[in-house]
């Protein structure tokens, strides 16, 4: 086991007041209970360090190609998950199919497709592991909730309870499932500054509510009669993810993770020292380019106007915290380094928490690779070539 020599010097600067048992792997952490709630305390990882851990220096597994058999010619490959036994499930939205690969990335078989009936998809959009080696797989606008068993054979289609007076857009969307058979589900309407987080059983009904939440930060302009809408510029938004037994909720506008147990109460909060950053006249401008420019089909006079539009939507006093959260197979969360939308680093990088809540240290993942999964020895995801060909990829992980 390959042991980091500057661990012996941080456990010596832990402070002995209530402080938390620190992980072979920890950093300085405290740990104190509250009413019922644990709360972690850590600090910042030092500028540069990085966890004994290793990536592949590329992916052991790559499904896509530029030209081919048409399995592997991926449209809209938007999700993916791994069984047990290695096959890879992608979700490939283009055809509204599930594409089945072996361990190695050799095409086996297709599930679903275009249509309305049993097993079929009209707007596919994510796929997600279910206890015993099913998979759910869910489409919009209705976001029925489809069930797969490990052969690939449909059993059901189910929703998420709702008043049927309530329109699709203030309904419950379905988020993802935890490892009890449960699935995460959001109320956030799109012009709301609010969001509502919670768990679902195996038929849609309602398990536990972890109650409202602030969400983003919606700006709305107005032109006329015609209304136009926006978000605060480097604002807040909301995350969630489940946790082993536990689902966080937290929002990117400060380091706080908060973490519910199965029956709805707060259980921990996990902290970590961060300082924030106030951002420059020139950072919203670059920020208001980068976001004109993912429009390509706009005309310059429409560049313009969106360009005066922009000047009046309010920008955030501080850059985010953190970009986004996950959870691997092992119960760590990992939480996404902000970046700047418009900057491309070498790697992108995540704090890794321990399943207590404490700050083991950085890793970096593989630049431009859309994370889906992380499990106990690899990374499946997402990733586009420089002519925007996308492949599903696998990249082996070496925790030390």
């Amino acid at each position: 086991m390959k042991l980091n020599p500057l661990l012996g010097l941080m456990s010596l600067a832990a402070l002995a007041c209530d402080q938390g048992r620190q992980s072979p792997l920890s950093l300085p952490s405290q740990t104190r209970d509250s009413a019922g709630i644990r709360i972690v305390e850590n600090e910042r990882p030092p500028d540069g360090s990085r966890l004994p851990w290793r990536i592949g220096p590329e992916p052991a597994v790559s499904i896509g190609a530029v030209e081919g058999d048409e399995p592997y010619m991926l449209d809209g490959a938007i999700d993916a998950t791994r069984l047990s036994d290695g096959r890879i499930v992608v979700a490939n939205v283009g055809t509204q199919e599930l594409r089945v690969f072996d361990a190695a990335g050799m095409y086996l078989a297709t599930w679903g497709g275009q249509g309305e009936g049993p097993g079929e998809f009209t707007g596919l959009w994510q796929v997600e592991p279910w206890p015993g080696d099913s998979i759910l797989a869910w489409s919009a606008p209705r976001f029925g909730i489809s069930v797969f068993d490990a052969r690939g054979t449909y059993a059901r289609t189910f929703r998420l309870a709702h008043d049927e007076a309530t329109s699709p857009m203030e309904r419950f969307w379905p988020q993802s499932t935890t490892r009890d058979g449960a699935i995460l589900a959001a109320h956030r309407p799109e012009a709301a500054d609010t969001v509502v987080v919670q768990l679902r059983d195996g038929d849609g009904g309602i398990r536990s509510s972890f109650g409202t939440h602030p969400g983003s930060e919606p700006y709305i302009h107005y032109e006329g009669d015609r209304s136009i809408l926006f978000w605060k510029i480097f604002g807040r938004q909301p995350v969630w993810a489940p946790w082993g037994d536990l689902t966080v909720v937290a929002t990117t506008d400060r380091y706080e993770l908060r973490a519910f147990g199965t029956g709805g109460s707060l259980s921990r909060i996990v902290r970590r020292g961060h300082v924030p950053d106030s951002p420059t006249e020139t950072d919203v401008e670059a920020f208001v380019e980068w976001q004109i420019g993912r429009s390509r089909r706009s005309s310059e006079s429409e560049r313009a106007a969106s360009r005066r539009r922009y000047r009046n939507v309010p920008v955030a006093e501080h850059f985010p915290a953190f970009e986004s959260i996950l959870a691997d197979a092992r119960d760590h969360l990992w939480v996404e380094e902000y970046e700047l939308p418009q900057e491309e680093g070498p790697g992108t990088l995540w704090t890794v928490f321990d399943p207590e809540g404490r700050a083991l240290g950085f890793v970096e993942t593989p630049e431009g690779l859309w994370i889906h999964e992380i499990g106990e020895d690899h990374i499946l995801g997402r990733a586009l070539d420089e002519l925007n060909v996308e492949y599903v990829q696998v990249w082996t992980l070496e925790r030390f």
